[in-house]
């Protein structure tokens, strides 16, 4: 759980770096990717990290401007890219500026449920981590280049002239 202020935003600094290296690799056309009919487009996954910064946030009282609905996604994937940046920038500076500390052992109903605001900030990671995860099996399928995220990728291993690990 985070502590500080400060803990989280460095830990978020440091993932919305990642979710941005994959959102900036993607192009226009592969937004179409899907793994079934059913299921997300990898542009929908890409518009639901952003828009999910600020529906899970503004359950907790911060004062945060929505990107848009869901079922608005942007047709650029640069356009959902910037988006992303800006949401995640503007959530780290109203949290600075609206709270303290002790904020974070506050409780807020949050899905009909009662979440510490230290929970909804570790499932705000962890729900976009979840998700990356996702848009790099789709990554692939569309043919694109998947950057590392904790590591180095496939691609970056060859681009050091090391070999990737072996399946």
């Amino acid at each position: 759980m985070f502590v500080s202020l400060k803990e989280f935003a460095e830990e978020w600094k440091h993932e919305a770096v990642a979710t941005q290296r994959i959102l900036e690799a993607l192009t226009d056309e592969s937004l179409q990717q899907r793994v079934a009919k059913e299921h997300f487009s990898l542009g929908q996954l890409a518009w639901h990290l952003t828009v999910a910064v600020y529906s899970i946030m503004s359950q907790t009282g911060l004062s945060i401007e929505s990107p848009g609905k869901q079922e608005d996604m942007p047709a650029s994937a640069k356009e959902i890219a910037n988006a992303y940046e800006r949401i995640s920038n503007v959530m780290l500076e109203a949290m600075m500026t609206e709270w303290t500390d002790k904020t974070l052992e506050e409780s807020r109903m949050m899905f009909g449920q009662e979440w510490s605001i230290q929970m909804t900030l570790r499932a705000l990671i962890q729900h976009q981590t979840h998700h990356r995860g996702q848009m790099t099996v789709l990554m692939r399928q569309a043919g694109l280049r998947v950057p590392g995220m904790y590591g180095p990728s496939k691609e970056e291993w060859a681009e050091m002239g090391m070999v990737s690990p072996q399946v």
